[in-house]
């Protein structure tokens, strides 16, 4: 269970849409929401020191969808991309090295993109607890369409087919994240409606033996972005303790 706020915690979780973006401009938007408030928490610091009211630090939950787009974690081998320049263009798709953990995966129309720039001040100082929170938000929304999903032991993410000795494990959520003087970026790739063909270019976030499945491909049917993102905002502001707000 989150743990009731502390003096000067704030709970409010901001919720900004930003549609079909370019990975780029959202990854500068992620920047800057980030060293703002690593601004904010330096003078929060040097307030304390002489005796003044330190100002609440934001946390700010970005929701998109990109261009296809492959990006490669600071851990990850540039061969697990399977294409070349050329072959990239044929695709539409773009090519980027970032400053997340993780290795290679793709963004794509039809997946929801998760990017919360969160104090963790504000909640718990704890990166992998926080990693498991996003994880769990994913599950108990899967859990609302009746697909039991989970993690498997060493493997960042959400699975389905996650069971020991499972035929078929399948990833349906990737995870990455960044984290600097306790505040957050980067975060979570939700397969909804995702065009699934684009995993077959690269080596799925660098693990060659298990397959990457989609909410769609799941249940037979297109299932509409809003529906996920209501049932995921849910689920995460209970996990956090969190008000949303827009």
């Amino acid at each position: 269970m989150p743990s009731a706020p502390q003096a000067g915690q704030n709970r409010q979780l901001r919720v900004e849409h930003l549609g079909l973006i370019d990975y780029e401009a959202a990854w500068a938007y992620q920047e800057q929401l980030l060293a703002a408030t690593v601004a904010r928490k330096t003078r929060n610091r040097f307030a304390a020191e002489a005796g003044s009211v330190a100002e609440p630090t934001a946390n700010v939950l970005l929701l998109c969808q990109h261009p296809h787009v492959y990006t490669l974690g600071k851990s990850g081998k540039p061969e697990h991309l399977l294409l070349n320049a050329a072959q990239l263009l044929q695709h539409g798709a773009t090519y980027h090295r970032i400053n997340r953990g993780g290795d290679i995966t793709y963004h794509g129309p039809g997946q929801l993109v998760g990017y919360p720039i969160l104090d963790l001040d504000n909640f718990f100082t704890d990166i992998h607890r926080y990693l498991r929170v996003l994880e769990e938000a994913v599950i108990r929304t899967l859990a609302e369409y009746d697909l039991p999903a989970g993690r498997i032991a060493g493997l960042t993410g959400v699975w389905l087919g996650y069971e020991d000795g499972a035929a078929n494990p399948r990833k349906i959520c990737a995870l990455g994240v960044k984290c600097s003087r306790w505040v957050t970026m980067h975060g979570f790739a939700f397969n909804i409606n995702t065009d699934l063909s684009y995993f077959g270019h690269i080596v799925p976030c660098g693990i060659p033996d298990k397959a990457v499945t989609s909410l769609q491909q799941e249940l037979g049917r297109v299932v509409p972005l809003p529906e996920v993102e209501e049932k995921l905002l849910r689920h995460l502001a209970i996990l956090l303790d969190a008000t949303l707000t827009s």
